[in-house]
């Protein structure tokens, strides 16, 4: 068997094979070569500090790929200006590798306007500040909501919750003033209910209870008897109640002659004003007789006692009578007598 392994015929097969193998091998590694360009490599332009239109123009003229990446906003740069490349400049590269540009953005990242319609404005800032938002200037209007933000403006136009801005944006806030007191009702009688409606806002009022004769609610009906009327002095935020139809008011007359009973009742002041002492005090058929005081009788004075004859032994007593004291001359003080008068 060994002997058949060493004929010659097997050996130059083996041999054939083992060439063959080797030659595919070295072609392959050939081909991979020829493929990916090996050895033939490009050096990494340098593009920092350039703007991303020219960075790629020079990786397009190199036979490279790029990516662009955003990142935060750096207001020490220009916008889109690279700031970062990846591989880094001077490093070679095969043609067709993807180079990755960090580019500076044109702004902040946009936040979304928080909701602070209608809050204490100390909340509302604190609320701005948290988000990334500036407050800009303040601008108070009269309102009846004190000191509670009722608009939010940016370059002098209205900006609504959720709408998104750059960050660090000044935002500027309307703020109430609060109510104001004694202004005049504004005539609504003859426009339309939609018109009388903007007029009570305009004025800072509210609009209350609207009545319209068919039962329905176009706003196109014609306003003929408001509540309070004309020119009355009310604080605002007030409401002001509508009456409404389709007619006109001059052929509402009975129904407004019928509201000016209810809200519109008269005093009569030509009357002379009630003087309280002019008014008569009845008295009583048999009026009670006014209890009377009786004078208190006057109890005659004690005499003095007559003087005992002395004996002529006995020891002669002083007749020099001792005064009496303070408290027996107030006992024995009578009171005076009262006069009663009984009108």
């Amino acid at each position: 068997m060994l002997k058949s392994f060493f004929n010659w015929k097997v050996l130059l097969n083996l041999i054939l094979a083992i060439g063959i193998f080797i030659g595919l091998i070295w072609l392959t590694f050939r081909w991979l070569e020829f493929h990916t360009n090996h050895g033939q490599e490009i050096p990494v332009p340098n593009v920092m500090n350039m703007t991303v239109q020219n960075a790629v123009k020079v990786l397009d003229d190199n036979g490279l790929e790029y990516e662009v990446d955003s990142g935060e906003y750096d207001p020490r740069y220009k916008p889109f200006q690279v700031l970062k490349i990846y591989p880094l400049p001077g490093s070679r590269v095969k043609d067709g590798r993807t180079i990755i540009l960090r580019v500076n953005p044109k702004t902040w990242a946009p936040v979304s306007v928080p909701d602070i319609l209608d809050r204490y404005k100390g909340l509302a800032f604190r609320q701005l500040q948290q988000v990334g938002l500036k407050v800009g200037d303040t601008i108070y209007e009269p309102n009846i909501q004190k000191d509670a933000v009722i608009r939010m403006m940016l370059n002098g136009r209205e900006l609504k919750p959720g709408a998104l801005v750059p960050r660090f944006t000044a935002i500027d806030l309307v703020i109430g003033t609060g109510p104001k007191r004694n202004v005049p009702v504004p005539n609504l009688v003859g426009l339309t209910v939609q018109e009388a409606e903007m007029l009570i806002s305009q004025h800072y009022f509210e609009v209350g209870l609207v009545e319209h004769e068919d039962g329905g609610a176009d706003k196109s009906d014609i306003v003929y008897y408001q509540d309070p009327e004309y020119g009355a002095l009310r604080d605002q935020g007030m409401q002001i109640d509508l009456w409404a139809s389709k007619k006109t008011p001059g052929q509402m007359t009975a129904k407004i002659n019928e509201l000016n009973s209810i809200y519109r009742m008269k005093i009569d002041t030509t009357l002379p004003p009630v003087r309280y002492e002019e008014v008569p005090v009845y008295q009583e058929d048999n009026p009670a007789p006014a209890p009377q005081h009786k004078p208190a009788k006057q109890e005659p004075a004690p005499q003095p006692a007559a003087p005992a004859v002395q004996s002529s032994n006995s020891v002669p007593k002083s007749t020099t009578a001792k005064p009496a004291s303070p408290e027996k001359a107030k006992t024995q003080e009578k009171p005076k007598v009262k006069k009663v008068v009984v009108e």
